[in-house]
């Protein structure tokens, strides 16, 4: 059944943060306190040693200062930096979240050149032109939906973490 956890509740929440920023521009408080909620609980299952929870608080409290200055500075919104960091705090302080934190400026440079690319367009798709999400998007004075990026980079660094392992160990 951890096993089952383990393999479901990080993806589930991941995904729906970045779907949700993808439909609606906003990553709702309740997906990053799930998030660290599924981490506390799965922690206590497996009997993650206090110096584990300290490595992977570490890696939250790398992650947030640095995203909080972004958020100051008016380049990341207050659901990304929640979001970003709640998964920082699933990764930990390990080589793994230099990667993810590289992933999030890859995939967020490649969603933002495409955005700006479709944002060019005058002219959409009725089908999609009728879609409140796609006028957002479309908007040339927009926001980026960054959640997006922080997702698929969460997404595609979860199978190197120490909780997939666990799951493919069986505990």
């Amino acid at each position: 059944m951890i096993e089952a956890a383990i393999l479901v509740i990080f993806p589930m929440l991941v995904a729906f943060g970045g779907a949700s920023d993808l439909l609606t521009m906003t990553i709702r408080n309740r997906v990053s306190v799930l998030l660290i909620a599924g981490f506390a609980g799965l922690a206590l299952a497996t009997g993650l040693p206090l110096s584990g929870w300290g490595m992977h608080a570490l890696g939250l409290l790398v992650v947030f200062p640095v995203c909080f200055g972004f958020f100051a500075a008016g380049w990341m919104g207050g659901g990304d930096v929640k979001f970003i960091s709640a998964i920082a705090l699933w990764i930990g302080l390990t080589p793994e979240l230099g990667v993810f934190v590289l992933l999030v400026a890859f995939f967020g440079m490649l969603l933002t050149f495409a955005l700006l690319f479709v944002r060019k367009f005058e002219v959409v798709p009725t089908v999609l032109a009728t879609q409140d999400w796609f006028a957002r998007l479309h908007d040339r004075k927009g926001g980026i939906p960054y959640g997006i990026a922080i997702a698929v980079a969460g997404l595609k660094i979860y199978p190197s973490t120490e909780w997939f392992q666990l799951a493919a160990q069986g505990i």
